[in-house]
């Protein structure tokens, strides 16, 4: 965006297309169009293009702010490549992350901060992860995760055959009354795309969604329509799509609950202020009261808030997607807790991630889709991050092999 190439002030767009092909193609984005919009990419590729843009040039100090929160270990190792490549040329680089394994492999040098303050700058070979997470929260937190007793029930949610063009192609499985469904894959895969296919944010060309127990077929046609059914959304980009910076705390809860808190169609303050306060001590937001604008609080309360909405509604489905991208590790594990605890109620989570560890962590099943496609489901006694990653590339090997066989041979 900073260096166009152009000529009297005309833009010479086909060098532009082959400026953008190369720099794509450092960061694994080979296959998409540089003409396309920004905006019609997933926000896991318009990651990865942000950080192909900085990646040009001639910097001497480059930060980066979480630049893998979305990605997905195949981008991250493209990144990482670029990243030696820059230090070899002598380039200073401030790398913020919550992924401990990240920074033990790129730094040499750790600052943690917690609570705005400054605790520890030291070279990061004296520390292990687990000493590092103990500075940033203030106190232990162990590798596991007690999800408490909890009886899985009969299905409650149940998708047959869910298809949208290539990007979601024949998915079905069903989720458990007290059970927490993972879903991972490959950025690109259509974990969102389908999240937003049972949601009712996007038009499904084929398939059905039921709910119930036992599951009967409901119409999903719109995200309201999925709310009056029973089914919540908490969104990858909370930012964009599920908050409302500049409103307080107390108006974005309301936000999903405006039936509880109006009469005659006039909104009653004093009923919002309530159901925010309740919720802020309830999910044990961080903030100076209810009438604290929204954007002024970090990732992980701003999460919180999110959620709280929802749960004032009681859904009985509840879909998550990315629930912890670009929060503190503390702020996950009260996530993680908050998860367990829904599902000890009886709820049906669906929870996508980019990071296999946490779904292993806190999931009874995990899927993985690829190239659109449900691959395969693992129950938590049967699964390896092995068995995980192969299946996440599986249906793109199987793509390539059926177009390599479709493509036309020349005799030489």
């Amino acid at each position: 965006l900073d260096n166009l190439p152009s000529r009297f002030g005309w833009i010479n767009h086909k060098r532009l297309r082959q400026l953008a092909t190369a720099a794509m193609a450092r960061v694994g984005l080979d296959a998409i169009d540089p003409d396309t919009p920004v905006g019609e990419l997933g926000i896991g590729h318009q990651q990865m293009v942000e950080i192909a843009r900085n990646l040009i040039g001639d910097c001497h100090v480059l930060i980066f702010d979480e630049p893998t929160a979305m990605l997905t270990a195949r981008e991250v190792e493209l990144l990482f490549t670029q990243i030696d490549r820059l230090r070899a040329r002598g380039v200073a680089i401030v790398y913020i992350s919550h992924r401990l394994e990240e920074l033990q492999r790129v730094a040499q040098r750790i600052v943690v901060l917690r609570d705005g303050r400054q605790v520890c700058d030291e070279p990061i070979q004296r520390y292990s992860s687990a000493e590092l997470v103990n500075l940033m929260v203030g106190r232990e937190l162990g590798e596991h995760i007690d999800l408490g007793r909890r009886q899985l029930g009969a299905p409650l949610l149940k998708v047959d055959r869910l298809t949208r063009s290539d990007k979601v192609r024949e998915v079905s499985f069903e989720v458990r009354a007290g059970e927490i469904f993972g879903i991972s894959g490959l950025i690109g895969a259509g974990r969102t795309e389908l999240l937003r296919l049972i949601y009712g944010a996007d038009r499904a060309d084929s398939g059905s969604i039921a709910l119930g127990q036992p599951p009967q077929p409901v119409t999903i046609d719109s995200p309201k329509a999925a709310v009056r059914a029973g089914i919540a959304l908490i969104t990858e980009d909370r930012k964009g799509e599920g908050l409302l910076l500049s409103q307080s705390i107390s108006a974005n809860i309301a936000l999903g609950n405006l039936g509880a808190v109006s009469r005659a169609g006039v909104l009653d303050g004093e009923a919002e202020r309530a159901l925010a306060e309740r919720q802020i001590q309830a999910m044990r937001i961080r903030s100076a009261g209810a009438q604290q604008v929204v954007g002024e609080l970090s990732g992980g309360n701003q999460q919180k808030v999110v959620i709280g909405r929802w749960l004032e509604r009681d859904c009985q489905v509840l879909l998550f997607d990315e629930p912890t991208r670009g929060i503190d590790v503390g702020a996950k594990f009260d996530i993680y807790g908050l998860l367990a605890e829904l599902a000890r109620q009886g709820k049906a989570l669906v929870v996508v991630s980019s990071d296999l560890r946490e779904l292993m962590l806190i999931c009874d099943r995990i899927a993985v889709l690829s190239a659109g496609r449900l691959i395969d489901t693992f129950d938590r006694e049967h699964w390896t991050q092995d068995q995980l990653l192969a299946a996440a590339f599986a249906g793109y090997q199987k793509r390539d092999a059926l177009l390599h066989e479709a493509a036309p041979r020349m005799d030489v």
